[in-house]
């Protein structure tokens, strides 16, 4: 088999290919780049914990080293403190803060460890081809030459060239959102907190600051820009941050600058995201970020989703209906969120007397905001699939938990029949569907014991028996599910179905709905057989 072609090797391209040999599907990375991560401090990326722990099980060390996971969100409006929310527990988990280029660094030390991935550097795509069985990528560089894949992934950003290849538009709005940037240590008055303040009572402070902090008393601090092209002098900018500093402090504080830059935000949707074997990811498929949202929090998605696809269509042959499905879910989320963000703009940048005629408190705007930024609500939080193709609304038996179909599992904890015990989110990414089982009391067992006890026989059996690759799991609880429940769950993380009790006819179901139903359900089970055997 040919492997899959990764055509960029920012972030998210370099998520997809770790995310692909995890999955045991090689591929080959093509990085116009010489491979080599230049430090910018003030480009940072702030993930939310489902794409934090994505990253995590890609087995990217700097996250952990080099990250920082906030303790608190504070909002203020002029001189008052609007609101204060502590993060870190399971009911407002925290995101995680780093920078882009020391992400970038983990990323390739990973891929430097994995036999699967080929990287190779100063490859710019020229051109591209398609057939019935594979792709063909010409490149160019000191040495010109091709590869063939079954697939190609342009993660190869906003001017992507595989995009322009495929004769995708790129409709969207330009400079959406304009912030003056400066990375810098300093001593602040709210250590590991993420601070948004609107409307500070100084000159230079203009509508909007943010300030998020790094390791060792590293913070990077966003000031929104008017949206006519205001030019952003060096003598201004040092200004807005002696200011700052000094409207926090009191006086401005000792501080060392390390990196500025102005950031500018566009919003932009590619048309289609999917032209036979060949797929857009990432900022080449969708820009976003106004009010807090995460643009690589998306393509991080727009990888979890795709991996597991390409994954299945590569080990046991295309699956269309399984890989259509990753354009109608991630492109459907995506579109929500940027719409989501443009009914909300005018209410939260538009001028006084927009406001005043505008349904909204200063409040309800700080929510709304607050949202953006931590990972909540319509612009922030993780995305839901309610209607995706490999739903399984049509199976019968199925009972509500605390999860509704579609979206993302709670991180519960879970032991494997072998005795292994972890959190559920620690069992994704590995090609394969999760079943697990609500059994109360099964943790102060022998495992010997509950492994032969109740229903559990007759749910391995069925597991063993579905058309795709499975992992039995049990839990203790789960939010708003009932002993002996039992979930599906699907290898991104999202719930695919619940029924209570073991019903084998209905898990079929349902496993061969999450997996595009590519097979007669006879044929899967003879393979599935065979495979066991």
């Amino acid at each position: 088999m040919d492997p899959v072609i990764v055509v960029g090797a920012g972030p998210v391209g370099l998520a997809l290919s770790l995310a692909l040999a995890h999955q045991n599907v090689p591929s080959i990375v093509l990085d116009e780049s010489n491979g080599k991560e230049e430090p910018r401090p003030a480009r940072t990326a702030v993930l939310r914990p489902d794409t934090a722990a994505m990253i995590e099980r890609l087995d990217c060390a700097t996250v952990r080293d080099e990250g920082t996971r906030w303790v608190g969100w504070r909002s203020l409006r002029r001189k008052q403190e609007v609101r204060h929310v502590s993060l870190g527990d399971e009911s407002c988990p925290a995101p995680l803060h780093i920078p882009q280029h020391a992400l970038a660094r983990g990323l390739r030390n990973a891929i430097a460890a994995r036999d699967e991935i080929t990287l190779v550097t100063e490859s710019r795509v020229d051109s591209l081809e398609q057939d019935a069985t594979g792709v063909i990528v010409h490149t160019r560089g000191p040495e010109a030459t091709w590869w063939r894949g079954s697939h190609v992934v342009g993660c190869d950003g906003a001017r992507s060239t595989v995009r322009k290849l495929l004769g995708i538009r790129f409709p969207g709005r330009t400079a959406v959102e304009r912030h003056a940037v400066a990375t810098l240590r300093a001593e602040l008055p709210w250590p590991d907190e993420a601070l948004l303040h609107r409307s500070p009572p100084w000159r230079t402070g203009g509508d909007e600051i943010t300030a998020r902090p790094l390791p060792d008393d590293v913070w990077r601090l966003d000031w929104l820009l008017p949206s006519q092209s205001e030019l952003v002098t060096p003598d201004a900018l040092v200004t807005r941050i002696r200011d700052t500093l000094a409207g926090w402090c009191g006086q401005t504080p000792p501080y060392e600058l390390i990196d500025t830059g102005v950031h500018t935000i566009h919003h932009r949707l590619a048309w289609r995201w999917r032209v036979d074997r060949a797929f857009l990811a990432g900022d080449a498929a969708h820009l976003l970020g106004a009010l807090g949202t995460g643009s690589l929090d998306e393509g991080l998605r727009d990888a979890d989703n795709l991996a597991w696809k390409l994954a299945h269509a590569w080990h046991h042959g295309s699956g269309e209906l399984l890989l259509d499905s990753y354009q109608a879910e991630r492109r459907t989320s995506v579109a929500g969120r940027l719409r989501a963000a443009d009914q909300v703009l005018p209410i939260l940048r538009g001028g006084g007397a927009l406001r005043a005629y505008l349904p909204g408190t200063a409040r309800g705007h700080d929510v709304l905001l607050t949202d953006g930024h931590l990972g909540q609500g319509p612009l922030g939080a993780a995305p839901v699939y309610r209607h995706s193709p490999l739903g399984a609304g049509h199976v019968p038996q199925q009972v509500p938990v605390g999860t509704e179909a579609g979206a993302p599992v709670s991180d519960v904890r879970v032991t494997a029949p072998d005795g292994t015990g972890a959190r559920l989110r620690d069992r994704l990414g590995r090609g394969m569907l999760l079943v697990v089982l609500v059994a109360p009391g099964t943790g102060v067992w022998d495992r010997r014991h509950w492994q032969s006890a109740g229903v559990m026989p007759r749910l391995a059996a069925a597991v063993s028996a579905l058309p795709v690759r499975a992992e039995l799991l049990v839990t203790e609880c789960y939010p708003g599910a009932s002993a002996h429940t039992v979930l599906l769950v699907r290898p991104d993380g999202h719930l695919v179905a619940t029924f209570a009790g073991v019903r084998p006819a209905e898990l079929y179901a349902a496993a061969d709905a999450a997996r595009g139903g590519t097979r007669e359900p006879q044929a899967a089970h003879s393979d599935r057989t065979a495979d066991i055997n």
